[in-house]
C-alpha cells in the first residue's frame, strides 16, 4: 500500500511528528551503516573487462590512474571500489578547485596558532622560549602527504577534478609522483628530534624523521578524476595510466539499477530506463539521477510522472 510521500506540506500546516522517517537509499547511508565504511561488500561497482584491466595496469605499474568522463560516469566511485575490494582502508580525498596548490595536499602548518599558544604559556607559567609547544601539534598532513607516509601497503588517494585546478598544478605534482617524497621545511630547520604530526582522516599521529622528509615505501593508489574541461601537459599524461569512462548504455543501466536496488526493482524499471536513455540524447544527465528516480518510484510512495521529471533536469544550464 502506498502512502503520501509529502512529509512537508507548507502553508499553515500544524507542526507534526513523522511517524516513519524514509529509509535512505544505499548510497546515502552514513556513519556505521555507510557502505563506504563497510568491511564487507559495500556499494557494487559495474566495470567492463577492458576498464578493469586498465585499472590493474595502473596498480602493477604503480602509476596514477587518470580517469576522464562526463559527470555521473562513476569516476570518483571507482576509487572507493578499489579501496574496498583490496582492503586498503578509507579513501584519502583531495578535492581540487581553482585556488588549490600543491602544498594544500601535502601539509598545513599553523604557525600563528603555535606562536599564540607559546605566548599564552609564557605569561601563564612564567616560562621561557625553550618551553615552546610541540611543533607536531600544529602540523597536519594533507591527503597527498598522508598517502606518502611509509607503509607496507598503499593507501588510496582520490584527487578529484584536477582539471578545475591551476594550470601549473599537474606539473607541480610530477616531482612528488616521480620521487615519492617531500620535505616539511619547518621540521627540517629544527634538526633535533623526530616529530609526531597529525594526519588526514584519523586522530592518530605519524612520526616524521628529524630531517623533515616524508618518504613512501610503496606508491599510493592514486586515482585522478577529470571532467575533460581542459587538457593536461604531455609530460603529465605520459606518467599516468589513462581511463576514459563512457556513459552506460541501456543494458548497463539496467545492471546498475539491479545491483543497487535488487532484481525486482530492476525489472520494473525497464521503461523508466528507456525513457532516461532517450532524454540523455537531448540533455546532459547523470546515472545517479536515474537511480534517484527509480528509488523514489520503488519506495512505495505515490509520485506522479511530473514530479519525477524534475529529477531529470540537465546538468548543463545551457540546456535549460
Amino acid at each position: 500500500m502506498t502512502q503520501d510521500w509529502r512529509l512537508f506540506r507548507g502553508g499553515d500546516t500544524e507542526p507534526h511528528e513523522v511517524e516513519s522517517w524514509p529509509t535512505a537509499p544505499p548510497w546515502r547511508r552514513f556513519g556505521e551503516d555507510s557502505p563506504r565504511r563497510a568491511t564487507g561488500r559495500g556499494l557494487p561497482y559495474l566495470i567492463s573487462d577492458e576498464h578493469r584491466d586498465i585499472v590493474n595496469m595502473a596498480l602493477h605499474l604503480h602509476r596514477p590512474l587518470l580517469v576522464s568522463g562526463r559527470p555521473g560516469t562513476g569516476k570518483s566511485t571507482l576509487a572507493h571500489a578499489v579501496a574496498r575490494e583490496l582492503s586498503l582502508g578509507e579513501v584519502l580525498h583531495w578535492p581540487v578547485n581553482s585556488r588549490t596548490a600543491l602544498g594544500d595536499g601535502l601539509y598545513a602548518y599553523d604557525a600563528v596558532g603555535r606562536l599564540r599558544d607559546a605566548s599564552l604559556r609564557q605569561r601563564a607559567d612564567g616560562g621561557s622560549a625553550a618551553d615552546e609547544p610541540d611543533i607536531g601539534d600544529y602540523l597536519r598532513l594533507g591527503a597527498l602527504g598522508t598517502a606518502l607516509l611509509p607503509a607496507d601497503t598503499p593507501r588510496v588517494l582520490l584527487i578529484d577534478e584536477l582539471d578545475k585546478g591551476d594550470v601549473d598544478l599537474p606539473n607541480d605534482l610530477l616531482t612528488v609522483f616521480e620521487e615519492g617524497e617531500f620535505e616539511i621545511p619547518e621540521l627540517a630547520r629544527l634538526r633535533e628530534t623526530e616529530a609526531e604530526v597529525r594526519i588526514t582522516g584519523s586522530r592518530q599521529k605519524a612520526r616524521i624523521p628529524e630531517d623533515g622528509w616524508v618518504r613512501c615505501r610503496v606508491f599510493p593508489v592514486v586515482v585522478i578524476t577529470s571532467n575533460g574541461e581542459r587538457e593536461f601537459p604531455p609530460a603529465f599524461l605520459r606518467r599516468c595510466v589513462r581511463l576514459d569512462l563512457q556513459q552506460p548504455d541501456e543494458r548497463q543501466l539496467q545492471q546498475i539499477v539491479t545491483m543497487h536496488l535488487g532484481d525486482e526493482v530492476g525489472r520494473r524499471a525497464l521503461g523508466m530506463i528507456a525513457d532516461f536513455v532517450a532524454l540523455r540524447e537531448e540533455r546532459e544527465l547523470a546515472t545517479d539521477q536515474l537511480l534517484n528516480a527509480v528509488r523514489l518510484r520503488s519506495s512505495g510512495v505515490r509520485v506522479d510522472h511530473t514530479v519525477l521529471d524534475k529529477l531529470f533536469r540537465s546538468l548543463n544550464e545551457a540546456d535549460v
